[in-house]
């Protein structure tokens, strides 16, 4: 499948020309063996892939014992896979490298021995188990690959065309059209239902069986849980409890995690690292509470207070209407024809967090419930700073409208309070692209060119 990291691979190839290995972080089965495999085949003479989770105990041994002798640890990496390695034409993969801790550390040591190029895969790498003991290499470059994007998702199904005619309507603020954009909507929401993981959506092109698409993705659902029980150390209770917390806490009107559903005294203080967990793990994308929409949201922010979406809004799908052990094919029908009755602005707000952050924005949102005065009284979805920061006007507040008739109330308020500090302000809703009262209004299938 065709992914925008594989320009970013070639970036750092040519940038780097072997003075930096690059490691590539993400959520389980989002594709990041597949497409730096696929990044060897046609951009290498010759690779060798170690997959760290199934090589044998000796290769791994390899790593320990070697690491003063690099010509024996290649030439022994050689013979086992059966790989020729030239000097500057070679790539070496280090696959799922969070179970071989010890071969992260050995890359400082072969990057500067200099002969090949290195790319490192991992899912959990910040995990305490998987880097104590060990340092850190310096010489390590780092990308977040994520699910599919909307984009993607169409490059998948065979259609190419759309997000440059989309780019350009953006650029103009004009409108798509009728027909396109019911097209587009239609599209979109079957990307909702199906979601960015490659498997799932392989699994639609090949069979168009919702039933076989559920399976798939209860798989995926399944690991995280695996994974949860076998490397939360000792908070795999309260990471598991927020797991499962997700879509109740999604389908509120403000969408913030309430602690008090996991218990009457629970503390930020005791969840935060369970937070952070599924966080690190990509699983989960945490939005954050800023006290104000100026420049330096992060330095704004009150993480007492955060949304928690899934990485996937395709999974969250799954993980919220399995009642029954799966997703009934009805509820995937209803979704698609726009006839949920619940839940839709779930889906909506939780497609737009995977699409900014997918997009490189770390999420913010901005509530204030001042009871004193109303004009304060405010809740914005999300807020994204602008590319290059000037003097004023770098932040853009972002409301997420599911249905057709709505009130603008909060954004409107913001835009009269905080004026000085907002650039554009946008809707993003399910209709065409308008301009109204220095409002953009864009239809959601748009988000990832914010």
């Amino acid at each position: 499948m065709r992914r925008k990291i594989y320009d970013k691979l070639l970036a750092w190839k040519k940038n780097s020309n072997g003075a930096s290995a690059l490691m590539i972080e993400g959520a389980r089965r989002v594709g990041k063996s597949y497409i730096v495999e696929e990044f060897a085949r046609k951009e290498y003479d010759s690779y060798i892939l170690i997959n760290f989770s199934q090589a044998p105990d000796d290769v791994k041994e390899w790593f320990e014992v070697y690491l003063e002798d690099i010509d024996k640890l290649l030439f022994n990496l050689q013979l086992h896979y059966n790989k020729r390695l030239t000097s500057r034409h070679s790539l070496i993969i280090f696959d799922e490298v969070q179970d071989c801790p010890r071969a992260r550390e050995a890359i400082k040591f072969l990057v500067a021995d200099g002969r090949y190029d290195y790319i490192e895969t991992g899912s959990l790498i910040s995990v305490k188990s998987k880097v104590k003991g060990i340092n850190i290499p310096s010489e390590e470059d780092t990308l977040d690959m994520y699910p599919m994007d909307f984009e993607e998702f169409l490059w998948a199904l065979g259609n190419d065309m759309m997000f440059p005619y989309f780019s350009e309507c953006l650029k103009k603020l004009s409108p798509v059209g009728q027909a396109i954009h019911r097209k587009a909507m239609d599209l979109f929401r079957l990307y909702m239902v199906i979601g960015g993981m490659p498997q799932a959506v392989q699994e639609y092109i090949d069979t168009k069986d919702f039933d076989k698409l559920e399976i798939v993705k209860r798989r995926i659902l399944n690991l995280y849980r695996n994974d949860i029980r076998k490397y939360a150390d000792n908070d795999e209770l309260r990471v598991t409890a927020i797991f499962d917390g997700i879509p109740g806490q999604l389908q509120k009107h403000e969408r913030k995690f309430k602690l008090s559903s996991l218990g009457s005294d629970a503390r930020m203080r005791d969840y935060e690292n369970s937070f952070l967990w599924l966080d690190d793990a990509k699983i989960v994308n945490c939005c954050y509470n800023t006290t104000e929409p100026s420049v330096g949201l992060r330095l704004n922010d009150e993480r007492t207070t955060l949304k928690c979406y899934m990485g996937d809004t395709g999974l969250l799908l799954s993980h919220a209407f399995d009642e029954n052990g799966k997703v009934p094919a009805e509820i995937y029908q209803k979704i698609m024809l726009d006839k949920l009755e619940v839940n839709a602005g779930m889906l909506m707000e939780n497609v737009v967090a995977q699409m900014l952050v997918a997009n490189g924005h770390k999420l913010y949102f901005y509530s204030n419930s001042d009871r004193e005065n109303k004009e304060n009284r405010m809740e914005i979805d999300f807020l994204i700073a602008k590319s290059k920061i000037t003097n004023k006007h770098n932040i853009s507040p972002i409301e997420v409208k599911s249905g057709k008739n709505y009130t603008l109330t909060s954004i409107r308020k913001c835009i009269d309070k905080y004026k000085e500090f907002l650039s554009t302000p946008y809707v993003l809703h399910t209709s065409d692209i308008k301009t109204v009262n220095g409002i953009v209004y864009l239809p959601i299938y748009m988000t990832e060119l914010l």
